[in-house]
């Protein structure tokens, strides 16, 4: 896994809209459209409540839009039929901050719990998750329960979580919040090496470090998105 190129995935959004209902009527996403190239690293800014994670659930196909169409490869998940939606977001890999986790299952285990559905071994299973773990620095922690680790090594664990399928299509939300400095380096720098094995990548931060790697800033505002130039190389 960690060695291998990959075809990145395309990613579009076309007027896309995400508007909730439950008491109040919030439209956390508006009229958003957007196209990703294969292989594109694309970095997304904004408050807290602009819509961030909204969006990029809606570009993982966790959620459907209100209005408007989002298409992986070409392919519109809202028209394909859950056997379609399930084919084109099979090489997607989401690493959501605060993402559950299954309390009394081992991190190897929940890291690994994406590749039950294609009938791999336990034994194969465990050898893709260390090797995810390692290459978030908690390969030491695999035994241990998720009620066990720290707020960014479960942030750690929910990105190694993301990538233990070798995912063509990676999105990251805020994944060096709570990290400590030279922890949050070591993960911009291994989203920049999935970058340039190929992978599509698309990844909401405010880290000035991670930003710079982007090849392209977007930013979000009340749920409403405006392109920015590309980031300055970063002084030698």
């Amino acid at each position: 896994m960690s060695g291998a190129a990959v075809a990145g995935m395309s990613a579009e959004a076309r007027g896309v809209a995400r508007v909730y209902a439950d008491g109040a009527r919030v439209t956390a996403v508006e009229g958003v459209s957007l196209a990703l190239a294969p292989g594109e690293f694309a970095a997304l800014r904004g408050r807290s409540g602009s819509g961030k994670t909204t969006l990029l659930c809606l570009l993982a196909g966790l959620e459907r839009p209100t209005s408007g169409q989002v298409l992986l490869d070409g392919v519109d998940l809202a028209a394909a039929g859950l056997a379609g939606r399930t084919r084109a977001t099979r090489g997607v890999g989401f690493a959501l901050q605060g993402a559950p986790a299954i309390r009394r299952m081992p991190v190897w285990e929940n890291v690994s719990q994406g590749l039950v559905p294609l009938g791999l071994p336990s034994r194969e299973r465990l050898a893709r998750a260390e090797e995810a773990l390692e290459r978030v620095g908690l390969r030491a922690l695999a035994w241990r329960r998720p009620e066990q680790l720290s707020a960014g090594e479960r942030q750690r664990m929910a990105l190694a979580r993301a990538l233990v399928h070798g995912p063509r299509l990676l999105l990251a939300d805020e994944p060096t919040s709570n990290l400590d400095p030279a922890s949050a380096e070591g993960v911009a720098d291994l989203l920049a090496d999935v970058h340039r094995r190929g992978c599509t990548l698309i990844v909401a931060s405010h880290d000035p470090t991670l930003l710079a790697r982007a090849d392209r800033l977007l930013d979000l505002a009340s749920g409403r998105l405006a392109a920015s130039p590309p980031p300055s190389p970063t002084a030698p």
